[in-house]
């Protein structure tokens, strides 16, 4: 018989370092907001358009392999618009969403919650970004 011994790369169990840290919780907000036309190809919702309008596309949307991209340059409408997104995806009523974001239940959302809304909603496209970035300032917190 031969010899027994394992050589390097032949059998030999070398340790293997895993990390036991959990994973970044990716936020609501974090690059969310960008210049107009920086997700080419992707359906564009004017944010702006009327509640009964937004609600249609979120509720086909929603359930759509493609993900939007919201323009708006008024930091409340865009907000009202994560809401709604994260509305239309849970079940719930879009247009209430719309009227009054609550921003408790969007501080809340767990992590595959998050995911999922930021894979459907993928950029609010503004000018303003300055303007809309500290009304979704609150949903970073």
């Amino acid at each position: 018989m031969g010899d027994a011994t394992p050589t390097a790369g032949h059998g030999a169990s070398e340790p293997v370092l895993v990390s036991l840290s959990a994973p970044a919780r990716r936020s609501l907000v974090d690059g969310l907001i960008r210049p107009p036309g920086s997700v080419p190809d992707a359906p564009v919702l004017d944010a702006d358009a009327p509640d009964a309008e937004i609600a249609d596309f979120l509720a086909g949307v929603a359930h759509s392999d493609t993900g939007f991209v919201a323009r708006t340059d008024d930091g409340e409408r865009a907000l009202a618009v994560v809401a709604a997104t994260a509305a239309a995806l849970c079940g719930e009523d879009i247009r209430t969403a719309l009227a009054r974001p609550d921003i408790e239940f969007l501080v809340g959302l767990k992590p595959p919650a998050v995911e999922a809304v930021r894979g459907v909603l993928l950029a609010v496209e503004t000018v303003e970004t300055d303007r809309v970035g500290a009304v979704l300032a609150a949903l970073g917190r």
